[in-house]
């Protein structure tokens, strides 16, 4: 059984930040992305979760135990 505090995400740019607005750029760094093709893997949490959802067509997103 995996609890909330153990599960995580690994997030990845799949798309250029060029031409995107300034929140969803900010989003992006807020998320530790700082290029197409970079991961960062982050607790699965509301908080992340939300920033997710402000950027769905920028970045990629699996489910790391």
């Amino acid at each position: 059984m995996t609890s909330a505090l153990t599960t995580r995400l690994r997030i990845t740019q799949i798309r250029s930040a060029i031409g995107s607005k300034p929140k969803q750029r900010g989003t992006l760094r807020a998320l530790g992305l700082r290029g197409i093709g970079r991961s960062n893997t982050l607790p699965d949490c509301p908080e992340i979760r939300g920033m997710i959802a402000r950027v769905p067509h920028l970045v990629e997103v699996e489910e790391v135990a």
